[in-house]
């Protein structure tokens, strides 16, 4: 029995906990304290296997997949085809040529494509803002996904896997390399603010993991960790009183029956709850930054102003030492996502437009501050488009099915040689004409510019070690400066 500092009553451990941490949510109470978390502080930097070229990660996910063919990916054949019998090419996988082989009718771009940079990387125009950073840009095409349902592909792109239950990349880089910053999680998640992505938590979650190293949502708005708080008329100081005494109370538990490392995590997690309550909402408070900061990332205008808040929020992580950020644009699969099976003239400008002036204001910002050479940019989504469509579904309103094969990614930043490009599509961007490229390939790239080797990466799991890249993984070593 303990004494309740506020009544002077006796209450128990479990009680006091209830009612004293009751609001510290998020990693501290949920992630932190699992009983897999098997380190006194699973979240102390590690030495890496080797030199890194990025300390810090932002991974941008652009839900609902992507056309390529309007986007990066300039196909003027296709565009001469609009409208006639798409052409069935050799060497087709066996799905994609029975699809071929149907009544389907090529679909040209309606978006205009120009030349940026010293590299001359060809993109449409609606990315004029992403355009003048084009140079500091390493493209990776054709890149093969597992599955083309958009909740398997979520999964494969995000955690290696198309099978719910597995790590996310994130929580492989916090449980390969820790913090290294004791106030803030290793691993933060900014999502669309009009709703998550498919897969919801998953596309974040440790998996088999300890879930310390699971992903903390950041609300770009209001509370910045849901639960954060402590219950109603607990002040911080009563808060730090009962956290000494549950920790004296935990401490001489260890020193009459020896120590435990999992007693010694769920100490180290109390702390760190209760260190976030101070600095998470300095992390959300924007009101430091100058008009031309806001400017940059597109905070002065309602279009860009929300994914401008979540890329301004990246490099305030960065600047904290939080090791890995995923931020999602696109609110499921609907108006406000990627996923345009119709009335591509018209949603596919209007979410380019949300985030082509907030990422390349990121790119400048970080290069500006000198942190573009230690944080590593991925750009990617979760599958590419049809360049076909069935011929009864042709018209004003036309739009892309999905499509596994044609996936294109950029990386920029640590270690990454601007204007670099790595793989290519056939003249319809239906497959990869080169060797093709996998999901696991760019994990595996992203890992080691992070320092981390992709075959070292494992943990013993139902008597296996598991790795991200468990099927292999080839580091593009063509992009990489």
């Amino acid at each position: 029995m303990l004494i309740d500092l506020q009544t002077g009553n006796l209450t128990s451990r479990r009680r006091m906990l209830r009612t004293s941490f009751n609001g510290l949510g998020a990693v501290a109470l949920a992630s932190l304290l699992s009983k897999d978390a098997a380190k006194s502080n699973p979240l102390e930097p590690k030495k890496p296997h080797h030199t890194p070229k990025a300390k810090n990660c932002i991974f941008l996910f652009m839900s609902g997949g992507v056309s390529q063919v309007d986007t990066f990916e300039n196909k003027p054949e296709l565009t001469k085809l609009d409208g006639e019998r798409m052409p069935v090419l050799p060497g087709l996988a066996t799905q994609l040529d029975a699809y071929v082989k149907s009544d389907v009718v090529a679909v040209g771009s309606p978006f205009e494509f120009r030349r940026y940079g010293e590299s001359g990387r060809e993109m449409a125009t609606m990315f004029e803002n992403l355009g003048g950073v084009a140079d500091r840009l390493a493209f990776v095409h054709g890149i093969e996904v597992d599955s083309p349902l958009h909740s398997a592909a979520t999964l494969h792109v995000t955690t290696g896997s198309v099978f719910a239950g597995n790590p996310s990349v994130g929580a492989w880089v916090a449980y390969g390399l820790g913090s290294s910053n004791e106030n803030l999680p290793g691993y933060m998640v900014l999502h669309d603010r009009r709703g998550g992505p498919v897969n919801g938590s998953a596309v974040w979650q440790s998996g088999y993991l300890p879930a310390s190293f699971q992903g903390t949502l950041l609300r770009s708005s209001g509370a910045p960790i849901q639960n954060l708080r402590s219950a109603p008329g607990v002040s911080l100081q009563r808060a730090r009183r009962e956290l000494d005494l549950l920790k004296w109370t935990n401490e001489r538990h260890a020193e009459r029956r020896g120590p435990a490392d999992e007693l010694e995590a769920r100490i180290a997690a109390y702390e760190l709850a209760y260190r976030m309550q101070t600095h998470a909402p300095e992390i959300v408070d924007l009101s430091d930054e100058p008009s031309s900061i806001r400017k940059l990332y597109g905070l002065d205008d309602p279009v860009t102003e929300p994914f401008g808040r979540q890329c301004l929020l990246a490099r305030r992580l960065v600047e904290k030492g939080v090791r890995y950020s995923l931020l999602v644009h696109g609110w499921e699969n609907g108006v406000y996502s990627w996923d345009h099976h119709k009335e591509i003239r018209d949603w596919l400008p209007a979410r380019a437009r949300e985030v082509d002036l907030p990422i390349a204001g990121l790119i400048r910002d970080l290069e500006v501050r000198g942190l573009l050479d230690e944080t590593l940019i991925v750009f990617t989504t979760e599958m590419s488009r049809t360049p076909f469509i069935a011929r009864r579904a042709y018209g004003r309103s036309v739009g892309r099915d999905h499509h596994r094969h044609s996936m294109v990614s950029w990386l920029a930043g640590a270690g990454v040689k601007g204007g670099a490009t790595v793989g290519a599509t056939d003249e319809f961007s239906l497959s990869c004409a080169d060797e093709p490229i996998f999901v696991r390939d760019l994990h595996a790239t992203l890992l080691h510019l992070m320092g981390l080797d992709p075959e070292a990466l494992t943990y013993l799991h139902e008597g296996r070690h598991k790795r991200l890249t468990d099927t292999g993984g080839r580091v593009l070593t063509e992009i990489l400066g």
